[in-house]
């Protein structure tokens, strides 16, 4: 019997890219022939994203571009688009399964029911508890795994579509997750990046009492993993406990991505964030005192609505005194079914372009100033693929704080190996 082609098209965040990878390799299992997305495919699955607006169209762009490349084929709509927006696709007629999110797994059970003429029902993401089992044992990456140990979002911050896409915070056990680490950790993955949707809440869920530092202590005793590095977090998680532990395991990559949006207090508040400027400057200084000059990046949002110029620059002063390694900057999007899209005073697109260059050159400034401090010393640096530059073939790979290194390809095969640099 010939084999079923699918091909599968990732939108969004590093979850959304491992439960593509998840699924995938579900299909494989299940006897499906895997192809790139420009083929020809019997089913074609697209992991939406629902972050913005932009990323909305995108979404229904990438649904479109499947069914034209194929009428006969089957047009899956999966993850958080189909999630929130449901009943929009259920009048596209590229769109024929609406999964949503929470039933990825059963990706070859819809299928089936949808060519036996089944129908297939939605789950209401807010009102379960149930976390999805999702497995991998490879990844697209060759030398880092990102490992999802978390999904869901309680925060509601008032320009975030996320919790209604994604549902209440829900957590993998933690021994489902070290049976998916010893996987990958034999197949040769050196290092582990732990992911979620707001991974600061693992375990809040649960009554065992396994927050998201034991999982990170669990996780470090697996043998043949030699790195770990964290997703994003919350500033309330930086404890003196957990920096003072996270300090003391050689394994911690100490690079550390802490959510900050706006150094203007005003601003936090009108976002519905839970922490102040001077609170989350206390979490920089609680990771530097147990780190050796840890990498801190964070994300900003500029032009949130009311944001003033004398709002804006406050949150550029704090971006100058924490010394960030590097700043995302996001110019605020009006998401539709967000508390901020009602919000008086919107900012012009202008405006916001003007901000997001006056940060994005202080974040130019701040990455020079952080990787002067490394020349002439010697690093760690995993190495992991090859890269062209001017014509010449070098191995790229990463310090634990994540800085690039490259050096020129030779007899010796560096991929995947952890070696010692001077910058």
């Amino acid at each position: 019997m010939k084999k079923k082609k699918v091909a599968f098209h990732n939108l969004g965040c590093k979850v959304n890219s491992y439960e593509t990878e998840a699924m995938q390799q579900l299909l494989e299992n299940g006897g499906y022939e895997i192809v790139s997305f420009d083929q020809c495919a019997d089913v074609y699955i697209i992991n939406t994203c629902t972050v913005t607006n932009i990323a909305d169209r995108k979404s229904r762009q990438m649904l479109h571009r499947a069914k034209k490349q194929n009428p006969d084929a089957i047009v899956v709509a999966a993850g958080c688009y189909a999630q929130a927006s449901a009943e929009e696709l259920k009048e596209d007629a590229s769109v024929d399964i609406i999964i949503g999110n929470n039933k990825k797994k059963d990706l070859i059970h819809i299928l089936e029911m949808y060519e036996n003429r089944q129908d297939f029902h939605m789950i209401d993401i807010n009102h379960t508890k149930e976390y999805e089992g999702l497995f991998i044992n490879k990844t697209a990456e060759h030398t880092r795994a990102y490992i999802k140990v978390q999904d869901g979002c309680n925060q509601f911050c008032s320009y975030c579509i996320i919790p209604y896409a994604r549902g209440r915070v829900r957590s993998r056990d933690i021994q489902d997750v070290l049976r998916e680490v010893r996987a990958l950790a034999e197949s040769g993955y050196k290092e582990v990046v732990l992911t979620g949707i707001h991974l600061s809440s693992y375990g809040t869920d649960k009554k065992d009492g396994n927050g998201l530092l034991k999982l990170i202590l669990a996780v470090h005793e697996v043998e043949g993993i030699q790195r770990i590095r964290l997703g994003s977090l919350e500033p309330g998680i930086i404890t003196e406990e957990f920096a003072h532990t996270l300090g003391r395991l050689p394994k911690i990559c100490p690079h550390f991505h802490l959510s900050l949006q706006s150094g203007c207090n005003e601003t936090l508040r009108r976002m519905n964030r839970r922490y102040t400027a001077e609170e989350y400057y206390d979490k920089c200084t609680l990771l530097r005192k147990y780190f050796d000059n840890p990498a801190l990046t964070t994300d900003v949002i500029v032009g949130f609505p009311g944001e003033t110029e004398e709002e804006f620059e406050k949150s550029r002063k704090f971006l100058e005194q924490v010394r960030f390694y590097e700043t995302h900057i996001f110019k605020y999007s009006r998401r539709k079914g967000t508390r901020a899209a009602d919000m008086p005073d919107q900012i012009p697109e202008t405006v916001k372009t003007q901000r997001s260059h006056v940060l994005l050159d202080l974040n130019k400034k701040n990455m020079a100033a952080y990787e002067a401090q490394f020349k002439g010393k010697k690093v760690e640096v995993l190495f992991e693929d090859t890269v062209n530059i001017n014509g010449q073939e070098y191995y790229r790979g990463y310090t634990k704080e994540y800085l690039t290194v490259t050096r020129p390809v030779a007899e010796e095969i560096l991929t995947n190996k952890i070696c010692d640099c001077i910058l």
